[in-house]
């Protein structure tokens, strides 16, 4: 299968399981940055439930391309969503085993969204040892021949199509609240630890 994705950060299980089962697979990085999406946000779960951290950006009006989006630095969002993923997953069986992969992201100023992105898909990549063929497209187009389209397909406000992605795995929190499918990849890291890969 080859597939199109956005760029994320921190993507879904529905998002890694398309890029685990894809030979090749394209990161658009010429689309229209959209708000509410997983392009700089993601899902995790919280000592309260499910918690959405989202990198806040510099406004610059309505079709800013997803590469050129910055993120506004001054805020201390960097600060803030490694305190809450350490607080969410610090009692999880394998946080300690990954998280020195992680925090050196929230210590330095990334300038711009898709170089973050990328770099953090490029270090879970590593982690997990996933032998894909990634490239990055060269211009926005709607429809590309031969792909398959998950670029509005994988979103916060669309169930998961894929049922891998609510597949039951044991979570932190899940005696308080119970399971919830389908959130960012660190969730499934941090709980199922090399496992994630036979997972996905």
């Amino acid at each position: 299968m080859k597939a199109i994705l956005s760029s994320v950060y921190f993507g879904s299980i529905e998002y890694y399981t398309v890029l685990k089962n894809a030979e090749e697979v394209l990161i658009d990085s010429h689309e229209h940055y959209t708000k509410q999406t997983y392009r700089n946000r993601c899902e995790i779960y919280g000592a309260n439930g499910k918690l959405n951290l989202t990198i806040p950006l510099i406004r610059r009006g309505q079709r800013v391309p997803v590469n050129d989006a910055q993120i506004e630095n001054s805020h201390e969002w960097k600060k803030l969503h490694w305190r809450s993923i350490e607080s969410a997953y610090r009692s999880s069986p394998y946080f300690e085993f990954y998280e020195h992969h992680f925090s050196p992201f929230f210590e330095k100023d990334h300038t711009h969204l898709f170089q973050l992105n990328q770099e953090l898909q490029n270090k879970i990549i590593q982690i997990l040892n996933l032998d894909v063929i990634i490239e990055e497209t060269d211009s926005y187009e709607k429809e590309h021949s031969g792909y398959t389209d998950y670029r509005d397909i994988i979103h916060p406000k669309i169930a998961p199509k894929n049922k891998l992605a609510d597949k039951r795995y044991i979570q932190v929190f899940e005696s308080k609240y119970g399971f919830i499918p389908n959130l960012s990849i660190l969730d499934l890291l941090f709980n199922e630890g090399p496992n994630t890969i036979c997972f996905l």
